[in-house]
Formats: structure tokens, sequence, C-alpha cells
């Protein structure tokens, strides 16, 4: 796409590459160009799914603090229409978006892969929230997030105290799905990609698209927006909705068309 994001087509997977040296920090021009990325993957119909990754030894540090203190980020909030990063308020993305996070995950790095759906990290990497370190907080979801995946009191200590995690301990809490040595952190990410292309992908936007509309609602109330989800209307009216059944019965792999 450009220097600073490279896009490659694998099939129905798409891999997204953030290179910003030294660390990957993004400034809100980075932030609106990931943005047109993820829209891009969204709009594709022959896009299932993504891995995000980054260049060199850092995921990404987060917000780019040299150019706030240089003055050139304006109020700093001007991150694009999906927010900070192309993602951590993107609303409109229902395909699956895995982070293969080869080094340090930082501040709003760290943001970023809690806003994709899945984790694979090397056994080099490392996340932090460490915006109290530097007077500033985790505003990007990392407040939000993090608890709802660790442990509370070891959530509230890295959000407190801005301490790392390495992958062990991120494996151990269920933060991580998969863990690589770090020359084999692409190909678990691209297995992975795999595994999820080989279902229907209308019924995985729709999953992710009811994930999203029931968190947080009382059980006869998550029913009801599950059924008026209109991913899932669009799923039970396509052409894969006939096609699982008859390849299960004739004993074959399903062909999925995603529509």
């Amino acid at each position: 796409m450009t220097e600073i994001m490279h896009l490659t087509r694998n099939g129905h997977i798409l891999e997204m590459r953030l290179d910003r040296p030294k660390a990957n920090a993004i400034d809100s021009s980075t932030s609106r160009e990931m943005g047109k990325a993820f829209n891009e993957f969204r709009d594709d119909p022959e896009l299932w799914v993504a891995i995000l990754t980054g260049t060199g030894k850092f995921f990404s540090a987060g917000w780019d603090l040299k150019a706030a203190a240089a003055g050139t980020e304006g109020d700093g909030n001007d991150h694009g229409e999906n927010g900070f990063g192309g993602i951590v308020n993107n609303y409109t993305l229902n395909k699956p978006v895995i982070a293969a996070v080869n080094g340090y995950a930082a501040g709003g790095g760290f943001e970023i892969a809690l806003a994709c759906d899945m984790i694979v990290a090397s056994t080099n990497a490392s996340f932090m929230l460490s915006e109290v370190n530097v007077g500033v907080m985790a505003t990007g979801g990392g407040i939000i997030e993090l608890p709802k995946r660790i442990p509370w009191g070891i959530a509230n200590e890295m959000l407190y105290t801005g301490r790392p995690m390495n992958s062990t301990e991120a494996l151990k809490y269920g933060l991580i799905c998969r863990e690589s040595d770090p020359n084999e952190l692409m190909d678990s990410a691209r297995a992975l990609a795999d595994d999820i292309v080989t279902s229907a992908p209308l019924s995985v936007q729709a999953v992710k698209s009811i994930l999203r509309d029931v968190e947080g609602l009382p059980r006869k109330e998550a029913f009801k927006a599950q059924e008026r989800n209109p991913e899932h209307e669009k799923a039970l009216k396509s052409e894969d909705f006939k096609e699982g059944p008859r390849a299960f019965s004739e004993k074959r792999k399903p062909r999925w068309q995603a529509k």
C-alpha cells in the first residue's frame, strides 16, 4: 500500500505489516493510513481474515510521543474514523484480525493488539500499558479491555505500574492464544488464519458481529440481539448456508463463496 503499511494477499488472507522505524510508533497520519487499510480489508469480499504484525523488534510502541512533543500532532485525537491504529474504535469490521506480536507491544501498540480478535505471540514478545509512566492513561481501549481478558488484580497491577507481561505469562492467563519461536511467528499466525478460512466466512463474520452486539447484555436480551443481528440474517439467507449441509451429506469439503 505504502512504505509504512505493506499489504500482501495470500488467497483469502491479508497480511498487514506496519513498517515505521525504529519502533513502529503511530502518529495521526499513520493511524489514518491504517484505517484505510482496514477499510479495504473490510470491503473486499475475497478477503476473509487479516494478520497484523510489525517490522523489527517492535509490534508497535503505540502513540508517537516524539511527534506529540514536537507539536506536530495538533490535539492528538485525529486518528481517523476507526480510532487509533485504524482498529480500536472500528465497529464496522466483522472479519477476524489476528495480531502477530513479534516483540514489544507497548501502550497504544498493546491496545491495537487487544482490539484484534486473537493474539499470536513470539517468545520474545512483551506487553505493557505504560501510559501512567509518562503522565497519560491507556484510553485507547486498554483500561476497558485488559480487565476483561486477564484476572482483575493482574490487570490493575499492569495499568497502575506499567509493568510488562511476557509471552509465557500472557499464555498462562489466556491473553494470547498461541506462542511460538520468534522465527516461526508468522507461520503460526498463518496456520491459525488457514484454520479460520476453512469455516464459512459469513458465519464467522456473523459470530464476530453477534459477540459485539451481545456484550454486557442479560441472557434474555442477548438472545434477542442475536436474532435481529443483520450479519446473522445475511448468513442464514446465503448460498453458503445451503452449501454447508450439502457438502456434509456428500462427504466432501464445502466450497465457500462468501455469498
